[in-house]
């Protein structure tokens, strides 16, 4: 009797993870290639910000790096801003003053949101240009977002991420799986118009449309794609914008963080909604809502396969064997769950325990979202430092 439920909620996972992407392909082989935008090679303004907070045991090294990336000093502003650091965060930053860094201090921590929103109109730069202080940014990726932001078309350019791990690291190698996946969808929605989320690692985004209002819950990366579509612009993929992301050092780091981006995202979603009309939006809605809310729904999707399989399993082997595998696929979960974080975990726990990893977060963010626990205050992922890229 359950058993439409389960192939209903199976073929969801399906059409998520595998239907819109080969439905993307379908249809970017029928359209003509967009013509490449001219460059007349002129660099404007940019702003670079680093949104912090507590971050002293890396910000000295992102800074390093920035400082090394091929863009001209005298046309960028890097203003590092502290969303009411208390670790000693800001004096490190003040100390690159003299080569052009500005710290913008929040008095007390309002959340990461909140502090844009303050500094938001001190940004003098005709592009914004957002990073995050446990990322590199590869030495050529602003000026590969800025020549994508010469197509006036273009609102918003996000870069391409590169998930990377120590060798030795307990870093979860399903979340590089995970990353390398995303980019290549991100790259089909580039060809037929648009992406539907910028990476929080690094994008950059017309200054006019960076200085929008944005309630303190909300997610600025998800919301500079949406705002630009709402504004007439698109948002885009870049190859050679790469910025290295290194992993999560733990399952349950990578667990929180998880709760937390799809907690904002699921609040960002809703207050865009708008963009969900396909007779207003057209392809963009279907886009928006198969990359997003399809991935979102996953979670009551699998507790829905669960009880049809639960409520088949007395008549149905094959209802038994699909349990017997989630039973396995949880245990390996638990391990992972587990897992000392100097040592490498195995590829044959690892995914099991992302995927089963993500979909206990997906329900936990729901629950947020629906009973209003919208923080807004943030705590940054603390990944493994990276040198240089």
């Amino acid at each position: 009797m359950m058993m439409p439920v389960f192939w209903g909620a199976a073929g969801l996972w399906a059409y998520s993870y595998a239907g819109y992407p080969a439905a993307l392909w379908a249809c970017k082989a029928m359209r003509t290639p967009r013509a490449a935008h001219a460059n007349d090679g002129a660099l404007p303004l940019i702003t670079i910000t680093i949104p912090v907070y507590n971050e002293a045991a890396v910000i000295a090294a992102t800074l390093e790096a920035v400082l090394e990336v091929d863009y001209p000093a005298e046309r960028r502003q890097i203003v590092v801003i502290s969303d009411g650091s208390t670790d000693g965060t800001d004096a490190i930053v003040r100390r690159f003053a003299s080569r052009g860094v500005e710290l913008a201090r929040m008095p007390e921590r309002s959340g990461k949101t909140a502090a844009e929103n303050e500094f938001r109109n001190a940004l003098r730069g005709e592009i914004i240009v957002n990073t995050d202080a446990s990322v590199r940014i590869h030495r050529n990726a602003l000026r590969a977002l800025v020549a994508a932001l010469a197509d006036p078309s273009v609102g918003v350019a996000s870069s391409r991420d590169v998930s990377v791990a120590r060798a030795a690291a307990g870093a979860n190698p399903g979340e590089n799986a995970y990353v390398g996946y995303e980019m290549k969808v991100r790259a089909l929605e580039t060809a037929l118009g648009g992406i539907v989320g910028a990476s929080g690692s690094l994008y950059a985004i017309r200054a006019e449309l960076h200085r929008i209002y944005l309630p303190a819950a909300l997610s600025r990366d998800f919301t500079a794609a949406l705002s630009a579509r709402r504004h007439g612009y698109r948002a885009v993929s870049v190859p050679d914008a790469i910025c290295f992301v290194p992993r999560s050092a733990s399952l349950r780091q990578e667990y929180r963080r998880k709760v937390r981006t799809m907690t904002r995202g699921l609040g960002t979603l809703y207050y865009h909604r708008v963009l969900l009309d396909p007779f207003r939006y057209g392809s963009f809605a279907w886009m928006l809502a198969s990359h997003k809310l399809c991935r979102w729904l996953l979670p009551w999707a699998t507790v829905a396969m669960i009880a049809a399989l639960a409520t088949n399993a007395s008549d149905s082997m094959f209802a038994r064997l699909l349990i017997a595998g989630a039973a396995v696929s949880t245990l390996l979960a638990a391990a992972g769950w587990f897992w000392p974080r100097t040592e490498p975990m195995p590829r044959a726990i690892a995914l099991p325990a992302y995927g089963v990893a993500g979909i206990v977060a997906g329900l936990h963010a729901w629950i947020r979202a629906l009973t209003g626990r919208q923080a807004a205050t943030w705590e940054p992922t603390r990944r493994e430092t990276l040198s240089s890229a």
